[in-house]
């Protein structure tokens, strides 16, 4: 579905990635792991375009994204739930979601597809009224999470879900992300929480100082020396 070949991309003269290649078929759920300031949310932003690549190409179900502009990428399936959810504040849960589904194809499914995400988050539709910026940062996740989902995606970008939450809840938002994939979502998790995200993915990439250093099964990472000794404690 998602195919990265030698891409390299930064900010100016700053290079963040080198040369990395990647995929993702339809149906899995893919992490890519790594320290803080690895080039983990570069990598995504570069898949959605929100930055040039240097040089390297990004397939999505074999086309090119190198022609696609930014704010049409999500029409290709590409839907991306930012690092600290970055929702509006000052709107609804009901209207955040309402913006996620702007894409006149999305419009017309929108009652079907807002209940499908209040099936999967009844949280979010006891707090549909409620200003987003007043729920709880697991909360927040939730329908940051559900806003991304009303396109439609293929595939489900998710930076960080866990950043900043307490431990009770990155453990419920990982839940969420089963549920998620349960329900048949492809998706790509970046992530720094390497002992939560490799329980529910299938595979994983360790990026580190912006080259892939390994890659595999999640269950052979989690079992991986390297992976044990540097990212989970043992």
């Amino acid at each position: 579905m998602l195919e990265l070949r030698d891409v390299s991309a930064g900010y100016g003269s700053f290079q963040a990635l080198f040369n990395v290649s990647l995929e993702v078929k339809a149906g899995e759920a893919v992490a890519v792991i790594g320290p803080n300031g690895a080039g983990k949310t570069t990598l995504l932003r570069a898949i959605s375009k929100l930055i040039e690549l240097k040089s390297g190409e990004v397939r999505m179900e074999g086309r090119s994204l190198a022609e696609v502009p930014a704010h049409r990428v999500i029409e290709l399936g590409l839907s991306q739930v930012p690092e600290h959810r970055r929702l509006f504040p000052r709107l609804t849960v009901e209207e955040n979601l309402r913006m996620g589904a702007y894409l006149e194809s999305a419009r017309a499914k929108f009652a079907q597809r807002l209940q499908m995400v209040y099936e999967l988050f009844p949280r979010m539709h006891e707090r549909r009224d409620q200003l987003a910026g007043t729920l709880s940062g697991g909360e927040q996740q939730m329908c940051a999470i559900g806003r991304a989902l009303m396109s439609g995606p293929k595939l489900l970008l998710l930076d960080e879900p866990s950043a900043g939450l307490a431990p009770v809840i990155v453990q419920s938002i990982f839940d969420l992300v089963k549920k998620i994939r349960a329900e048949g979502y492809t998706v790509m998790i970046v992530e720094q929480n390497v002992r939560q995200v490799l329980k529910v993915v299938d595979r994983a990439y360790l990026l580190e100082v912006g080259r892939i250093k390994l890659s595999g099964s999640a269950a052979e990472l989690l079992a991986s020396e390297e992976i044990q000794k540097a990212y989970v404690g043992l």
